[in-house]
């Protein structure tokens, strides 16, 4: 259905004849540079050769009028009521896009690719089953950088994920400085139910905070960190005598991740391949479920331009046929 935000400006419908009946006309000297149009003027420009107006024209400028009103009052169509499930859950997703996140020990659809490719899969799928939560992106490497601000807007989300490059951020890993881009901006929620899950596959390398100094702002702040370390125990490396056995993970601190979720209510879960990552995740959901509390509301989408945008082309014409009519 249509309706209007501003209805009252209907009151304004009687505007110009209160002008025209009450006001008292200027006099334009023939040295003024402005000069004030009342209801004779269009008369006046509409007048034919014998002197005769043309009152269809005086019609043509009530109508435009009458829908600068319409314009006015802001029209607005009204969908049907849409209901939106929320819980309330402020959840930030951090991702590690050093450089040891191009190794290629993961496997997806039978393909070897890179540890971000496996987790944008996977992680992306997670963000769109959190209906109802706020959820922001940040993304580090040598320093951290929010993508994505909480929103409802999962797809965006995802979408920045997708978009996101090795190395964007640099080459080292600043697991400190992404908890505490995610304390600051969840500090500024007023709800409770704050979560960060992060995934890294290395050490803290780089940045101005400890990873443990950050978790513990994290603990007073109320925001529980779930850790998420990924990269396979074992692959094969080709060496000059064949292939050799490596530890592709090395330097995953294990320890430190653990220490960071059990300091803030969390829980540290390692990801050797792309089987466990969907685990991991599905797990999550289990740990922070989505509730189901629901919120309505209505789409509205604004109609005003249609009107006022036929006003100002009668509007237009008007003044044309004016200009006409003094050069005739």
């Amino acid at each position: 259905m249509i309706d209007f935000e501003w209805p009252w400006l209907i009151l304004l419908l009687p505007l110009p004849y209160f002008v025209y009946r009450f006001a008292e006309p200027v006099d334009a000297s023939p040295g003024s540079a402005l000069r004030v149009p009342f209801l004779e003027d269009f008369i006046e420009a509409v007048a034919d050769e014998r002197g005769k107006s043309s009152p269809w024209l005086l019609w043509i400028a009530v109508v435009a009028w009458l829908l600068l009103i319409l314009s006015g009052m802001r029209p607005q169509w009204s969908g049907e009521l849409i209901e939106v499930p929320v819980s309330g859950r402020e959840l930030m997703l951090a991702v590690d896009l050093s450089g040891s996140m191009e190794q290629r020990d993961f496997v997806l659809r039978g393909k070897k690719v890179d540890r971000l490719t496996a987790t944008k899969q996977v992680a992306g799928d997670f963000i769109e089953r959190r209906i109802g939560d706020h959820i922001g992106l940040i993304l580090f490497g040598e320093q951290a950088y929010l993508q994505a601000p909480l929103t409802f807007d999962r797809e965006t989300v995802k979408t920045l994920l997708h978009e996101s490059v090795i190395g964007l951020a640099g080459k080292a890993t600043a697991i400190g400085d992404a908890i505490g881009l995610a304390v600051k901006r969840l500090r500024e929620r007023d709800e409770s139910q704050r979560v960060l899950v992060l995934l890294t596959d290395g050490a803290n390398t780089a940045g101005v905070v400890e990873p443990l100094e950050a978790a513990e702002l994290a603990r007073k702040e109320g925001l529980k960190i779930y850790t998420i370390g990924v990269g396979a125990n074992e692959a094969l490396e080709r060496s000059l005598f064949g292939f050799r056995k490596i530890n592709p993970s090395a330097d995953l601190d294990e320890a430190a991740l653990k220490e960071i979720a059990d300091l803030t209510g969390g829980v540290y879960f390692r990801a050797r391949d792309v089987e466990e990552l969907e685990k991991i995740y599905a797990l999550i959901d289990e740990l922070e479920p989505i509730e189901q509390d629901v919120q309505k509301f209505r789409p509205r989408k604004s109609l005003y331009h249609w009107p006022l945008a036929i006003a100002l082309s009668l509007g237009l014409l008007l003044i044309i046929m004016k200009i006409r009519g003094r050069l005739s």
